[in-house]
């Protein structure tokens, strides 16, 4: 089963796909896409070409728990996933992924101003590879 795993942004959203097995988090991508239209059809044509059969959301709860702006931005964008794909979609509280993922990327040597242009697919790859670790202990 192959799980997409994203980390929604306004300007880029990264994206991870799972192996056929559904063990590792693996081909981190990004879309660089201003126009939600156009990021709804770009993804839709990922998950088509990609063959994946469940979605994983990252979700930016605040550090309290609560639901902010981009929550919100979030739990839409998963319902109209659900809608166009028919795909199951799960949100993952995705708290301090990015956080984790420029440390990953400097830990690599990459220079901070180049972090820009990976960070998402780094944190979209820490979501899923989260999620997938989560659906196997739970059997």
């Amino acid at each position: 089963m192959r799980i997409l795993g994203i980390d929604y942004g306004d300007a880029r959203t990264g994206l991870s796909v799972s192996d056929p097995s559904g063990f590792l988090a693996g081909s981190p991508s990004v879309i660089h896409e201003w126009n939600y239209d156009k990021l709804l059809d770009k993804l839709t044509a990922f998950i088509m070409e990609n063959k994946i059969e469940e979605i994983v959301l990252g979700w930016p709860k605040n550090m309290d728990g609560t639901s902010g702006p981009r929550a919100e931005k979030c739990e839409a964008l998963a319902e109209t996933l659900r809608a166009r794909t028919g795909l199951p979609v799960t949100l993952w509280d995705e708290r301090r992924t990015t956080v984790a993922a420029h440390d990953i990327l400097h830990q690599t040597g990459k220079k901070t101003k180049k972090h820009r242009q990976t960070v998402d697919a780094v944190a979209a790859s820490l979501i899923l590879q989260g999620y997938l670790d989560f659906k196997r202990r739970q059997g």
